[in-house]
């Protein structure tokens, strides 16, 4: 009886370990994927600062900007945040002559750029910090 048991909890150790190997495993390629991101990214996008595990809702660590953009709860927006602070149409961001040019469309809870409320069309500067809603976004522009 007792050789049976010993058998058990034998094997039964082996496939914790094996189980913990393959989550640490696991959790060191999602690590550099998640540095991967860079690669893909072109010379300006959005990057994320909060915490992602932190937010009650899906969101990337970073958004590119291509193209002209807008922001919000809808599902029109070229960028769609569930975020329950942020309006169905929050934001625009859009490229004119090389330069980035960031608008509030009307939003309830505001749009922050450096800590000041944006109440006209701004004009983006690589570093500027981006807040709305529960979230804050460092503009990078690489060139």
């Amino acid at each position: 009886m007792y050789n049976i048991l010993s058998l058990v909890f034998k094997y039964l150790f082996i496939l914790i370990i094996y189980l913990f190997m393959f989550s640490i495993i696991r959790l060191i390629y999602l690590d550099i994927k998640g540095m991967g991101l860079s690669s893909y990214v072109k010379d300006t996008y959005l990057k994320l600062i909060n915490q992602k595990d932190t937010l009650p809702f899906k969101i990337k660590e970073v958004y590119s900007l291509e193209e002209d953009i807008t922001i919000g709860r809808s599902k029109n927006n070229t960028i769609t945040i569930k975020d329950p602070y942020i309006s169905k149409n929050h934001l625009s961001i859009v490229k004119d002559e090389g330069d980035y040019y960031l608008e509030d469309l009307g939003s309830a809870n505001g749009t922050y750029i450096n800590g000041d409320r944006v109440m006209d069309v701004v004009r983006l500067k690589n570093g500027d910090t981006i807040r709305l809603g529960q979230l804050d976004f460092i503009f990078v522009k690489r060139n």
